[in-house]
């Protein structure tokens, strides 16, 4: 494994402000892209199943974050002696966290029922994929078995993708 350099530079950092931004717009940001667009909730059935999606996701999230322990950190670059975890949410998707920021984004998405809080979600979505794929390649160079791994799970849904 290549030591890991005490800088951040390289190490992700602008992945982790990106990512930051992006929560802090679907949680924080406007709802509506005018104000005409109609506020508040127009399903409240459709409410509920988001509140019951979000808590599912922020679940898989927290378990996902346990379950790496001392391997967890912000950053996509892995950790100087870090462990490759294989097992628990980790045998089903490669990036379970982020699968469980994307539910409850689905979640929130349900929840507000507006354009906008959808396009956020999308582009949680996309940044996800794309900041996974950055990890990706720090973690085929520091895990001979990284490889393997990658042709048994899928990266960030379950069974599909």
């Amino acid at each position: 494994m290549a030591p890991q350099t005490k800088s951040l530079k390289g190490n992700g950092i602008g992945f982790v402000l990106v990512q930051a931004i992006l929560l802090g717009m679907l949680f924080f940001g406007p709802v509506r892209l005018n104000a005409s667009e109609v506020c508040g909730v127009q399903n409240e059935s459709l409410q509920w199943l988001g509140y019951a999606i979000f808590i599912v996701g922020s679940s898989i999230a927290i378990i996902a974050a346990v379950h790496l322990g001392k391997n967890l950190t912000p950053l996509p670059k892995p950790k100087d002696n870090a462990e490759l975890v294989q097992t628990g949410l980790y045998g089903w998707v490669r990036h379970p966290i982020y699968f469980g920021v994307i539910v409850l984004a689905l979640g929130w998405g349900l929840i507000q029922q507006t354009l906008l809080v959808w396009i956020y979600v999308i582009a949680l979505i996309i940044f996800f994929d794309i900041k996974s794929r950055k990890e990706e390649r720090w973690l085929v160079e520091c895990f001979s078995t990284y490889a393997d791994y990658q042709g048994r799970v899928r990266k960030l849904i379950p069974w599909i993708y």
